[in-house]
């Protein structure tokens, strides 16, 4: 795949794009751009003015774009980073599955760190994307002044278990639906892929319609990779039997906050017993609100991290 490796001329030296980069991220003006990391280019973008926060994007399969536009209501008050994953959206380069691994994903959020020239930096998780910042703040610890796990998936797989039979007890009011377009959905067509999901997802939203706001269009060659990475991550992590992050984390001394939603289709117990494993971390658990807490319930995130990042 072509990559355009930076939105500004070539003829300029790579220190003159990062200057006029930076005065324009300083301006709050949106930025967009490739951070070359190991065998890949990042796709990345930037828009808001404060407190810059690199925001990791769930899936695996997804991209950045299910997040938008309801979470640059946070653009108001911090400077969000989203970038694409290796493999994922607008993101370009290797993609070996044999060697894939969460490892991967942490070189990969540091590479951009740098290339942003970042340090320390907040990070922001959403689903799978805690997971990553989770094992981000294991390996980087001094390039991170804050976490926050914004509907963390579990950091343990007694966790993902004890979720299980809640999530096929919401699907089932919809298994006919889901069944029909199971095989379109398993071939990775586009419009079924979309409308699976917001089938799907709209059990965990306080107004199911909502999910229908989510935007999960990709083309079905983008919707085949991110399963063969999805399926390959699956191979370890929370997915494994007897995996937990749990004790590992009894280490992490980065100002925590954990968000998690009542409705969400991961149990509170499983981001209680993050928040209760990372010394000093928050809990917050939002009302009327699920999986996807910046659509849900956009004023009480905002509230959540304003106390957070004044009181830490």
């Amino acid at each position: 795949m072509h990559c355009v490796f930076d939105v500004y001329d070539e003829s300029m030296t790579r220190y003159e794009r990062l200057l006029r980069e930076w005065e324009a991220r300083r301006r709050g003006e949106a930025v967009e751009g490739h951070a070359r990391v190991a065998g890949a280019e990042l796709y990345y973008r930037v828009v808001g003015r404060g407190r810059p926060i690199i925001v990791i994007h769930g899936g695996p399969d997804f991209d950045h774009t299910y997040l938008l536009p309801d979470m640059d209501r946070l653009a108001e008050a911090y400077q969000l980073i989203y970038y694409d994953q290796r493999g994922r959206g607008r993101s370009c380069g290797e993609v070996n599955l044999e060697t894939l691994g969460i490892e991967t994903y942490v070189d990969d959020l540091e590479g951009l760190r740098r290339h942003l020239d970042l340090d320390p930096v907040a990070i922001l998780g959403h689903s799978w994307g805690g997971v990553v910042a989770m094992h981000y703040a294991l390996r980087h610890p001094a390039h991170l002044s804050h976490m926050v796990l914004l509907n963390s998936a579990p950091a343990s797989n007694d966790d993902v278990l004890a979720s299980r039979a809640d999530r096929v007890r919401r699907r089932a009011k919809h298994i006919d639906a889901l069944t029909t377009l199971e095989p379109a959905f398993e071939r990775g067509d586009p419009e079924a892929v979309a409308e699976f999901y917001a089938i799907d997802f709209s059990s965990t939203f306080k107004r199911p319609e909502d999910a229908r706001r989510l935007n999960l269009r990709a083309t079905r060659e983008q919707i085949l990779s991110g399963r063969a990475i999805e399926t390959r991550l699956m191979e370890g992590l929370i997915w494994s039997p007897g995996f937990s992050l749990l004790p590992e984390l009894k280490s992490v001394r980065t100002p925590t906050l954990v968000i998690h939603g009542d409705l969400d289709f991961f149990a509170v117990k499983s981001s209680a017993h993050i928040a209760q494993a990372i010394p000093g971390a928050r809990l917050e658990v939002l009302h009327d609100s699920g999986h996807f807490s910046y659509i849900d319930a956009p004023e009480q995130v905002r509230e959540a991290l304003v106390g957070f990042f004044q009181g830490s």
